[in-house]
This record gives C-alpha cells, sequence and structure tokens, in this order.
C-alpha cells in the first residue's frame, strides 16, 4: 500500500503543480495534486488565505492559479529543509 502524503508534502505538490504551469486552470490542479474535492478545496482555502496562491478570474471568465512569491519562497526553503534531510541519510 502506498504511503500517505504529509501535510506539507501535499501542500509542496500544489505549489509545485503551479509553479511548473506558471497559470493553472483549478480542474487541472486538482488533479495534479491528486486529492479528493473536498480535501483540494481546504487546502486551496487555505493557501490562498495564506498568501502563497492568487485566484484570478479574468474576463473571459477564465479562471486560474497562480503562485505569489510567498509560495515561491516556500518551495525554496522546502527544497532546503529535502537536502539537510538527505545530508543525513534520514
Amino acid at each position: 500500500m502506498a504511503k500517505k502524503r504529509e501535510r506539507l508534502e501535499v501542500i509542496r505538490d500544489i505549489l509545485t503543480a503551479i509553479k511548473e504551469n506558471r497559470q493553472i486552470k483549478p480542474t487541472r490542479l486538482l488533479y495534479a495534486s491528486n486529492l479528493s474535492p473536498q480535501m483540494f478545496k481546504e487546502y486551496i482555502n487555505e493557501l490562498i488565505s495564506k498568501g502563497f496562491i492568487k485566484f484570478e478570474i479574468d474576463k473571459n471568465d477564465k479562471k486560474t492559479f497562480s503562485l505569489t512569491k510567498k509560495g515561491q519562497e516556500f518551495l525554496q526553503e522546502y527544497r532546503v529543509i529535502e537536502e539537510f534531510i538527505e545530508n543525513f541519510g534520514l
């Protein structure tokens, strides 16, 4: 059985999917995050409220998510932590 992802890993996966696409539509991000719609909504609401991502609707009603500077900084610091853990073989 596959290992359950930790909360920070889910957040990293969501932010990474947005970063790789620069802007991403909600349905595409839902599939990329591999979460149930309810869990996806909870994570997205938290990330928006904490300023990690932006939700935008353009004049043609196209909805997209994009990464904020704070979200980019989180991913950079998360990589530092991952490297630290790897260096100690954990």
